[in-house]
């Protein structure tokens, strides 16, 4: 498999996103494409791209066919939407938790379950480590890594393998902050958390709004 570089993650994190959440302006134009990278919700880290570092980003992805370029009607402005599925025959549910990963970088088994969720439902905890499982246990993979567990955290966190081997950091494994530090790192993860449940809440309110919005028009 060709290894991509973080901002190439970013670029087909974003694409897998949207073509999910707003198919109806999927594929995106390039300026889409670059305000959808830099946005400050559901990402990690935020990113500052401007349209030649996306461009670069693209046309890399394009030569491995993790991207295509499209022309669709209405539109004179060329057009991306992701292939990952040319990599290989994922399912559903493994294309929402890697885009998450690329999303979002690593994360436990409980983030993954809350976050991926917004694209595909994921019956419990033990759906998501299944879909884990076979994600590091393709024959061309594989995919995604579990690490080892880091003082300050309660549990594992998975990260995606497109952007290469993960170098474990042994001093992290080994960490001696003061117990006090620690909860403090709990406790930011646990509102990082819910500021991602209230962002969601805002962008399906902005969704309704929309559609209401349409729905009037009709009656204009």
């Amino acid at each position: 498999m060709e290894t991509i570089n973080l901002i190439e993650a970013r670029i087909l994190g974003v694409l897998i996103e949207k073509s999910i959440t707003t198919p109806d302006y999927y594929p995106l134009t390039l300026n889409s494409l670059t305000t959808a990278s830099n946005q400050k919700s559901n990402r990690n880290p935020v990113m500052t791209l401007d349209d030649t570092t996306v461009v670069r980003a693209v046309d890399r992805l394009r030569d491995i066919k993790f991207v295509w370029q499209v022309k669709t009607p209405n539109s004179r402005m060329p057009k991306y939407e992701h292939n990952i599925k040319q990599i290989e025959a994922f399912t559903d549910k493994e294309i929402a938790i890697l885009c998450e990963l690329f999303l979002r970088g690593p994360q436990t088994v409980g983030e993954l379950r809350t976050r991926a969720s917004r694209m595909i439902p994921f019956n419990d905890l033990k759906d998501v480590e299944d879909t884990l499982e076979t994600l590091a246990s393709y024959e061309n993979g594989p995919y995604v890594f579990k690490m080892p567990r880091q003082l300050g955290y309660k549990e594992s966190r998975y990260t995606h393998l497109f952007c290469g081997p993960v170098e474990v950091n042994e001093e992290a494994m080994t960490d001696k902050r003061e117990p006090a530090r620690v909860e403090i790192k709990l406790e930011n993860e646990r509102i990082e958390n819910l500021e991602f449940k209230v962002d969601n809440l805002q962008q399906e309110l902005e969704t309704l709004k929309k559609q209401f919005q349409m729905f009037m028009k009709q009656f204009e």
